[in-house]
């Protein structure tokens, strides 16, 4: 019984992390989105592009033998890709620059400095040089 309690302890933690719960979320939302780029594929572009092929690509068949192969709808599946890839890339690229927006740009403190002499690069707290052995001046 303690293992059992344990295990569900366990998934318990994993399913409710952020992450699992954004992941699921974005699920959802893509396959809603998919929907919405299928139809816009479906009702907009092949219909444009039956303008000049008679029937667009979904039409397009190439027969072997007894086989019938889709090419035109595997040409559709290509493009709903695309698009669906090109979509996901502008908001990922969105949200990252989202998040540059807010955060300030810190300095990085000098930790080192150039000794007169030799040219090294030094701690900044240094009195003589470790390469050229020259005393310091503050």
């Amino acid at each position: 019984m303690g293992k059992i309690k344990s295990f569900m302890a366990e998934f318990k933690e994993f399913a409710l992390k952020g992450n699992v719960v954004s992941m699921a979320v974005g699920v959802i939302i893509g396959g809603a989105f998919q929907s919405i780029v299928t139809s816009l594929l479906d009702n907009v572009i092949n219909p444009i592009i039956g303008c000049f092929n008679v029937g667009g690509f979904t039409g397009l068949t190439i027969h072997v033998g007894k086989a019938e192969l889709l090419v035109g709808t595997f040409i559709m599946d290509i493009i709903n890709f695309l698009i669906m890839a090109m979509v996901v890339f502008m908001i990922v690229k969105a949200m990252n620059k989202a998040m540059t927006l807010g955060k300030k740009e810190e300095e990085e403190e000098e930790t080192t400095k150039e000794c007169p002499f030799c040219k090294s690069e030094i701690p900044l707290e240094a009195t003589r040089c470790p390469h050229c052995t020259s005393q310091l001046e503050d």
